[in-house]
């Protein structure tokens, strides 16, 4: 079987490395560049990161939630009455 980029621990370390290093040059970088903002709040160092992260969450625990209000048994779609190939 053939082996994959993803099949490899070390790659995957590689690429979580260099996720985190690109996410801490972004974040570094808005101390240098200069944006045109709407609001006060968003001349804040970090303030997209911080927005971005406090969304992420929000939405997995806002996720996990909703799974509990629309979750249906393992055997939702496999009903006792199933109708046969013969009717």
């Amino acid at each position: 079987m053939k082996k994959d980029l993803f099949d490899h621990p070390k790659n995957i370390r590689r690429i979580i490395q260099a996720l985190t290093i690109c996410c801490a040059v972004l974040f570094f970088l808005d101390a240098v560049i200069h944006r045109h903002t709407d609001h006060p709040w968003e001349t804040l160092f970090g303030f997209y990161a911080i927005y971005g992260f406090i969304s992420c969450v929000i939405l997995v625990l806002l996720a996990k939630e909703l799974r509990k209000l629309i979750m249906r048994s393992e055997r939702f779609y496999n009903s006792e009455e199933e109708p046969s190939d013969n009717e």
